[in-house]
């Protein structure tokens, strides 16, 4: 899908996807052209059934990709182009033909934030960075650096029953008495005191989880990657290759089993939350747990991402765009120089006004 291409009705030149819209648009003669829509509702797979024996059966695609020597990310490539940078990290590739076989995306969210409106809110975020360094805004000026990147997750749905064992604990005052040295003498008083009994507990409860998402690429920081959250996943489209005219894609490295082991640990402390509850009491102790997973499904979605590296003193920094919300999350380099003059002014201005005052009290 990442070399199929979109001859536009006018010109013969490639048809791009428009953010915002549901078509594509020539960029040379501006002619547009709408992508067929769905009636279709985006279909959830039984995730056990899938892994038993449909996975064999299930579609699947044969991505054109590069693969990264540095970070080792695996992006689909355009056909056209015989060197690139990696998206990711931002080293020098020479692209070469290579291919991966995976399970077709079922859905995605379409780009909505356009390129412009991306690197306008990178200027805005970079301009926002105190003591960022200088070459961090030069490089903020390149158009070329914010690259469009769908990536791969996974969502799953399931019922959670859950036993466990615990103890309940209640609250209770009792009135202590204590001695204490008042004007040098001791003086005896009393003071409540609060204790805790406690009563064993156990029991079952349940939950239901819709949509529980999981990053399946290992090339993204987790952390700001989940801070782009939340998505809008009601909008969720069927996946069509004319979506992906222009971007790119990521392949993923997290597969369905391991996604829904990430997936777990995500549900448990709402698991823990719902055991909490039904313990009752002032406190709560969990000593064990042991859920059932049923009904799981799941979708492979793709969901819009801008992303652009910057290497500063040979540590790479990535800077990540919600591609329909704006969302702006990042790491920072920090400029040594500039925290070392800032503080050395700082220093100074105090250093100036003890100056005065001491002289003004000497004389």
């Amino acid at each position: 899908m990442a070399d199929k291409k979109f001859p536009c009705g006018q010109c013969g030149a490639k048809l791009e996807f428009k953010p915002g819209v549901q078509s594509l648009k020539c960029p040379y003669c501006a002619h547009e052209q709408a992508i067929p829509q769905s009636e279709e509702d985006v279909q959830e797979l039984d995730f056990n059934a899938f892994l038993r024996d449909a996975a064999a059966k299930a579609e699947s695609v044969t991505e054109q990709v590069v693969k990264c020597q540095t970070c080792a990310a695996e992006y689909t490539r355009d056909a056209s182009v015989t060197s690139d940078e990696c998206p990711y990290c931002g080293s020098p590739q020479v692209v070469e033909g290579g291919s991966l076989n995976v399970i077709k995306p079922k859905a995605l969210l379409p780009f909505v934030i356009t390129h412009r409106e991306g690197q306008e809110k990178f200027k805005t975020w970079i301009k926002g960075l105190w003591f960022a360094p200088s070459k961090l805004k030069t490089y903020a000026r390149a158009q070329n650096k914010l690259k469009g990147m769908y990536t791969p997750y996974w969502t799953y749905d399931c019922e959670a029953t859950t036993w466990y064992t615990g103890q309940r604990g209640e609250h209770y005052w009792v009135t202590e008495t204590y001695t204490t040295m008042e004007n040098g003498k001791s003086v005896t008083k009393t003071r409540q005191v609060r204790k805790t009994r406690w009563y064993p507990a156990s029991g079952l409860v349940w939950n239901e989880f819709d949509d529980v998402l999981v990053l399946a690429s290992n090339s993204l920081p987790h952390k700001y990657a989940e801070k782009l959250e939340p998505w809008d996943l009601p909008n969720l489209t069927n996946y069509s290759d004319e979506y992906l005219s222009g971007f790119r894609a990521e392949a993923y490295h997290v597969d369905l089993e391991q996604g829904f082991g990430v997936a777990q640990g995500k549900m448990d402390p709402t698991i823990r939350s719902t055991i909490r509850s039904d313990i009752g009491g002032d406190e709560q102790r969990i000593h064990t747990t042991r859920t059932r997973w049923d009904e799981i499904t799941f979708k492979h979605i793709l969901l819009p991402i801008w992303i652009s590296s910057y290497r500063f003193r040979e540590k790479v920094y990535r800077f990540l765009i919600n591609g329909r919300t704006g969302e702006v999350q990042g790491e920072r380099p920090w400029s040594f120089w500039k925290i070392f003059f800032a503080v050395a002014g700082v220093l100074a201005v105090i250093g100036g006004i003890v100056a005065i005052v001491a002289a003004a009290q000497g004389g």
